[in-house]
């Protein structure tokens, strides 16, 4: 059997992790935006009084 080349990339480790990073930070964007939605959806709005 022939041995296979490894895979390793002479990239430094915290480039690695950038895409992951990126992917951390939308979910987190998102989450926070359905939760803000969600607030604003469910908040009591205060009464109103006719004026006459």
């Amino acid at each position: 059997m022939a041995d296979q080349p490894k895979t390793t990339s002479n990239r430094p480790w915290i480039l690695e992790l950038v895409p992951l990073l990126v992917v951390i930070l939308i979910v987190a964007h998102v989450l926070a935006l359905v939760y803000w939605v969600y607030r604003l959806a469910t908040e009591r709005q205060p009464q109103r009084r006719k004026k006459h």
